[in-house]
C-alpha cells in the first residue's frame, strides 16, 4: 500500500512482518523518488497491489508479478551501462560496482544526517549495522595528515 502526501509512505511486507518506509520529496522533480513513484503509480494504474512489479517486455503494461531481487540487480545494471555512470572504468568493473545493495548503500553511506534515522529507514535491528554503512562516508571528513601538518 502507497500514501502520498508531502512525500511517500510504503508498506513493506518483509516477509515476518510489516514495516512502513518514508521516502520524502527531492529538491528537483527529475531526481525526486516521490515524483518517479506517482509516474509508475499513474502509468501502471496501481492503487492497491504492490508496487515494485515487471513490466511487459516492450514497458507498455505493468504486469501483476512482483518484482524478484535478482531482477531489480539487472535493472540496475542495465541502467548503469545505459547511463554511461563510471564510464571511465572498463564494463565488467561498472557492473562489479553496482548492485540492488547500492540502492541501500549510496543513500547510508552519504547521507548528513543522525544514524538513528537512518537505522530506521534502512530497517536495521542495529545501530552497529548503520555504522558499517555510514563508515564509509567519514573515512576523509578529518584530515589528521594535514592537521598533523604533513
Amino acid at each position: 500500500m502507497t500514501e502520498i502526501r508531502e512525500g511517500a509512505v510504503l508498506t513493506i511486507d518483509a516477509s515476518a512482518c510489516w514495516r512502513e518506509v518514508e521516502i520524502e520529496r527531492g529538491s528537483l522533480e527529475q531526481t525526486c523518488p516521490v515524483h518517479s513513484l506517482e509516474q509508475w503509480l499513474r502509468h501502471a494504474r496501481i492503487d492497491f497491489r504492490p508496487v515494485f512489479v515487471r513490466s511487459s517486455r516492450d514497458g507498455t503494461k505493468a504486469l501483476d508479478t512482483r518484482l524478484s531481487d535478482k531482477h531489480v540487480a539487472r535493472l540496475i545494471k542495465a541502467t548503469v551501462l545505459k547511463s554511461g555512470v563510471r564510464g571511465d572504468l572498463p564494463e565488467a568493473e561498472r557492473l562489479a560496482l553496482f548492485s540492488g545493495h547500492s540502492l541501500r548503500a549510496g543513500p547510508a553511506s552519504s547521507a548528513e544526517v543522525d544514524e538513528r534515522h537512518v537505522q530506521k529507514h534502512l530497517g536495521h535491528a542495529s545501530a552497529e549495522m548503520t555504522r558499517k554503512y555510514q563508515s564509509r562516508r567519514d573515512r576523509f571528513r578529518v584530515n589528521l595528515t594535514r592537521a598533523a601538518g604533513l
